[in-house]
């Protein structure tokens, strides 16, 4: 598979970029949002996800980590496959999506293109299950040493760990982080900037 692809930004359009890797050039599909940050002509370094059926083989794009792992938690869900994940991250960042995740925030999920009150519902259920299952070992292994967060810190906490960061480094980078006046979201962004995003 291919982890990312680096090179120069030759063609930029709505819904694809082409990226030329030593003169072969990278077809990625890419959300909205990620496409306008990129500049044609310039050197850049998309990490991917590669899509193999049947009948196509596509690369998906995605300018960091919690992009990728937001994507890949999306075709996880029964009824949403790579387009719509795309078209979805176009429309919400990964904290926002975390956040209405861990929250069970329905209206949030219902306002993104092609999701309706059951898929939303069963965004819910299934990635939250999911989270759980990923933290589960690791939670246990620090439950003794977990510091005491407050319900907004721990909502952060749970959003950041959808989006790939491990619980034990979460808790330390939210105890650096003076969470008493900050939203949840701010708080979320705050953690992503001591992981350096």
């Amino acid at each position: 598979m291919i982890a990312y692809v680096k090179g120069k930004l030759e063609v930029k359009t709505k819904d694809y970029i082409v990226v030329d890797v030593m003169g072969i050039g990278y077809k990625i599909f890419m959300s909205d949002t990620s496409i306008n940050e990129l500049e044609k002509g310039k050197e850049v370094k998309i990490y991917t996800y590669m899509k193999v059926s049947e009948n196509d083989m596509s690369l998906y794009g995605f300018l960091n980590n919690e992009e990728l792992v937001t994507f890949e938690l999306l075709i996880t869900v029964g009824g949403i496959g790579a387009k719509s994940a795309i078209s979805i991250l176009s429309n919400i960042t990964p904290s926002k999506f975390a956040l209405a995740v861990i929250s069970s925030d329905i209206n949030t999920l219902k306002k993104l293109p092609g999701i309706g009150a059951k898929t939303a519902q069963r965004i819910i259920l299934e990635l939250k299950d999911k989270m759980k299952t990923d933290n589960a070992i690791e939670e246990d292994v620090t439950v003794k040493t977990a510091i005491k967060l407050d319900n907004k810190a721990n909502d952060a906490a749970e959003a950041l760990c959808v989006l790939g960061y491990a619980r034990k480094d979460v808790e330390t980078v939210l105890g650096k982080i003076d969470t008493q006046n900050l939203t949840v979201e701010d708080i979320i962004k705050q953690g992503l900037k001591y992981f350096g995003r």
